[in-house]
């Protein structure tokens, strides 16, 4: 797919800063970032120019560089919204090295991420907004950080900044780095991901030159700042093309799914992405009057990506919203991870997705086969770096139509994780190979990514798929369809056992009480008699999914877990959890509605909780 030409070519660019320079002199009046914020909040959307946005990056990077911040790491702690492009932008001008976060507005899991981020990264700073800077900075205090200060980078807060005349530009070169993106946690603990401004110029141009963004062009989403697709794909890449980036909340995605697809007509966008489960979450919820009030005819570019990306999921919605003028062929299905910045490979935005259907038992034991009980979605070709399929144990290479774990190399590939030599030295080659930690084949000349090695279930000899035994877990039953769920292996009794943990949706009454499956009954002697009978709707759709799996998989399924919606954990982008919904289901600290459970899985682990 050709490209059209930019009016001033940012490759002459380099380092990023340099790119936000440029365009802010030439084109100091034109929109760079438009947010829309939940409509309950009855206010109207939040324009910045890059005239705007160069006046207060120059405020804020005055601030940093009066605390000595350059070459140092700064923490980004904003809602949605043009305080975190400022915050991002003021980096880049001090030469400082920004740190996206979520923004910690509770007491539990993400607070204790976020500062854990905080130590790892050894921030010298906090940027964030009036309104949390106080809550920020008392909690730094609680921390005995006293040396790490706080900056509000909005209107008010930047009254209290220096004048934008004070800035001074600081010397930054190619390889020095431009902002650490830490890894969403889905397999493995955080690691801020290394970035260099040559890095963040070689993906930025290759997204151009695959997905084709120019001058004016708009590109809008929903996924958070701190995320890589969110910053990289929505964010900086609207900024490197000379285009506007149009911004929604991720919670009011979440709450009405529609908004994203309202904004794509309102505001013409021409590119936006998601992971696989947004596209299905609209398909689902959406309604027909809905549909009827939307156009999707600008939507040239629709890159699914950052989870096993589904058939099934494609065709529902190009099949449900070519009324609205959604082409098929705007769907391109992509591959990347924050390690070689983000794109790896991306399929053409001209033609519909390549799909394949394979041998699911062939697959098992790492063979692409032609079949027709398993289907693969084609990541796309590799153009702008080099892909390799290895032996995970030998590192030696496959052949074409062999699975292994997928290595890339090329200018993307960060610089390794900050202060962390071995997690660098594992998967960081001298040679300039990255281990990716997923699995793929290449065939034809495409990369099609089959699942994480870390997430793989070896039963009876076979490689399972965790998202696999989910999906036909999910068709079980139609109050599984809506909800997430999580598969893993664990070892008891000397071989590997499957757990499955299954969000259900029931009518109320169903779901009153907790229950244990008939014959594992793990209730007190105080609690109710009524408590103890199995529930019968539960226990149907227990029932439901051990056939369905012992059907497509041919195995026994003797432990499934159901639970409450929102109960398996999820990253920013989507992605299950299923390390972490491994080691609460060891500890005992999944709390199920239901549960049946293999005798030697129970023994297990109530030896181990």
């Amino acid at each position: 797919m050709t490209s059209t030409p930019l009016r001033f070519a940012p490759a002459q660019a380099d380092t990023f800063t340099r790119v936000v320079l440029e365009r802010a002199a030439a084109h100091p009046e034109r929109t760079a970032f438009i947010y829309l914020p939940d409509r309950s909040d009855a206010t109207d959307p939040e324009h910045l120019t890059y005239g705007d946005l160069d006046i207060q990056a120059r405020s804020v990077a005055a601030w940093l560089r009066e605390r000595r911040a350059t070459g140092r790491p700064v923490l980004l702690l904003h809602p949605p919204g043009p305080e975190f492009l400022t915050a991002f932008a003021g980096c880049l001008y001090a030469g400082a090295v920004a740190v996206p976060a979520p923004l910690p507005t509770d007491q539990g899991e993400q607070l204790a991420r976020v500062g854990g981020i905080l130590r790892d990264s050894e921030a010298v700073a906090v940027l964030t907004t009036s309104t949390y800077a106080p809550l920020l900075q008392a909690w730094l205090d609680s921390l005995e950080l006293p040396h790490v200060h706080t900056l509000a980078t909005d209107a008010a807060g930047l009254t209290h900044a220096p004048d934008p005349e004070q800035w001074r530009p600081a010397t930054v070169r190619p390889d020095d780095l431009a902002f650490l993106q830490y890894t969403s946690g889905s397999t493995s603990d955080p690691k801020g991901v290394m970035v260099t401004h040559a890095n963040l110029l070689a993906n930025e141009a290759a997204i151009h030159r695959w997905s084709g963004t120019r001058e004016h062009m708009v590109v809008g989403g929903w996924l958070p700042h701190y995320h890589d697709l969110g910053l990289i794909g929505h964010l900086l890449q609207p900024l490197y093309a000379g285009g506007v980036a149009v911004q929604m909340s991720p919670l009011s995605f979440l709450k009405r799914p529609r908004r994203w697809l309202e904004m794509i007509g309102t505001y013409q966008v021409e590119g936006s992405g998601a992971p696989d489960f947004a596209f299905e979450l609209c398909t689902r919820r959406i309604t027909d009057e809905q549909l009827e009030q939307l156009d999707l005819s600008s939507w040239r570019v629709a890159p699914n990506g950052a989870e096993p990306v589904r058939a099934e999921t494609l065709r529902a919605f190009a099949e449900r919203f070519a009324p609205a003028g959604f082409r098929a062929e705007a769907f391109t299905p992509c591959y990347g991870l924050a390690e070689t910045t983000l794109l790896v490979t991306g399929a053409d935005a001209a033609a519909e997705p390549t799909v394949l259907t394979v041998d699911a038992a062939a697959l098992e034991q790492g063979v692409l086969a032609e079949g027709t009980d398993r289907t693969l979605v084609s990541s796309g070709t590799v153009r702008d770096c080099e892909v390799r399929i290895c032996d995970p144990e030998t590192g030696g290479e496959l052949w074409d139509g062999r699975v292994g774990e997928v290595w890339v190399r090329g200018p993307s590939v960060t610089a390794g994780y900050y202060g962390n030599q071995a997690a660098t030295a594992e998967c960081f080659r001298p040679d300039g190979w990255v281990r990716t930690g997923d699995l793929g084949v290449l065939d034809g000349g495409e990369l099609y990514v089959t699942g994480r090695i870390k997430e793989v279930v070896v039963l009876a000899g076979r490689n399972l798929y965790p998202h696999d035994v989910e999906r036909a877990a999910r068709s079980a039953d139609p109050s599984l369809a809506r909800g997430a769920g999580a598969a893993f292996g664990v070892t008891a009794d000397g071989r590997e056992h499957l757990v499955l943990i299954l969000e259900v949706r029931l009518q109320r009454s169903s779901t009153a009480a907790p229950h244990r499956g008939a014959g594992n009954c793990a209730t007190s002697p105080n609690e109710p008699a009524d408590d103890r009978r199995p529930n019968p709707a539960l226990n149907r759709v227990a029932t439901a999914v051990q056939h369905t799996l012992g059907r497509e998989f041919a195995l026994p399924v003797g432990s499934v877990l159901l639970v409450r919606p929102g109960s398996v954990r999820r990253t920013t982008s989507g992605k299950v959890r299923r390390r972490v919904m491994r080691e609460l289901f060891l500890k005992g600290e999944v709390t199920p509605l239901y549960e049946v459970l293999d005798p030697a899985v129970r023994a297990m682990r109530e030896g181990t909780s």
